[in-house]
């Protein structure tokens, strides 16, 4: 699709069952990235109904469908990338263990055709799955995490937690801390135990975003990465709708200048969780997640993923 042909689909249709318009579709030859929603909360510590966060970034997405090349790129994504909507998995409600399966079966078909995610949560925890999914694929990761917390924390008799997910994928030899890097973090860690990177909500307000940019792209080097992204790395005012909000946060633009910066490093998956519309206002968070989602298409495709 040329950006004339982006642009008059825009115009001439409202689907917004997929993401920015983009078709649904579940097979592999359609697609070079797949849109996929996990409508999973049963994680979740603090205000749960980030079940309902894939359907909201979707709607969201209608207020980005206008513009047919993304400012500041020099581009249109849809002409280098052929993205398709997955839609949610599925699983029975309360069953954890339908989760992983689901993950296991569905990114594992698509991870072994070549084919590259954006997934949307739910809840935190579903990056565990989706990085054991992808460890099989790559082998051992490096994951660039934007967060309020470090996700590290060893829970006491339950498996299930969303702030867990980084305390069990290095221990699984999934993911390598000395490769890895969290920004945005102002909540409690062990600092003398912690093996991550970590940029601080704090220090990265006062560090320029080419210097942010600059830290993580040396810390990850070459290695296959992850990127997820926890809403609640946004400040509060510009991310109200999730379920542990914490106050001195990034903004939405130093967010999307970092990402941008992120376009030269081996991305081979990424997810946006922990949007919880019924704590938003005026789809602010939505549409920042929508945003950011966009984002990260435009810097995997910067880097030369076409298939056209």
């Amino acid at each position: 699709m040329n950006n004339d042909e982006f642009t008059n689909s825009v115009s001439m249709h409202s689907n917004l069952f997929g993401y920015m318009g983009a078709s649904l579709s579940r097979n592999t030859d359609d697609a070079d990235v797949f849109v996929v929603g996990l409508p999973y909360d049963l994680a979740t510590t603090g205000r749960a109904g980030t079940r309902s966060g894939p359907t909201a970034i979707r709607q969201a997405s209608g207020n980005l469908r206008w513009e047919a090349k993304r400012w500041p790129w020099n581009f249109c994504v849809f002409d280098r990338l052929r993205i398709a909507d997955y839609g949610d998995l599925e699983f029975p409600a309360g069953n954890h263990k339908s989760l992983f399966e689901q993950i296991e079966q569905h990114y594992g078909t698509l991870l072994a055709a070549g084919k590259t995610t954006l997934s949307f949560g739910g809840d935190h925890f579903v990056t565990l799955p989706l990085l054991r999914a992808h460890h099989k694929a790559y082998g051992k990761l490096a994951l660039i995490h934007f967060d309020a917390h470090t996700d590290t924390y060893s829970e006491s008799g339950s498996t299930y937690n969303h702030g867990s997910m980084f305390f069990h994928a290095p221990k699984e030899g999934i993911i390598d801390p000395a490769k890895s890097i969290q920004v945005g973090i102002r909540t409690e860690y062990d600092e003398a135990t912690h093996e991550f990177q970590v940029i601080s909500a704090s220090r990265a307000n006062d560090l320029t975003a080419e210097q942010i940019i600059e830290q993580i792209s040396a810390r990850v080097g070459d290695s296959p990465c992850y990127l997820t992204f926890d809403i609640d790395c946004l400040d509060p005012a510009y991310a109200p709708g999730t379920g542990t909000p914490v106050i001195g946060g990034l903004t939405t633009d130093r967010a999307l200048k970092i990402l941008h910066g992120l376009q030269g490093l081996n991305l081979v998956g990424m997810d946006i969780v922990e949007v919880a519309p019924s704590y938003d206002h005026a789809e602010i968070t939505a549409l920042a997640a929508a945003t950011l989602g966009l984002e990260m298409l435009y810097v995997f495709a910067a880097k030369g993923n076409s298939k056209f």
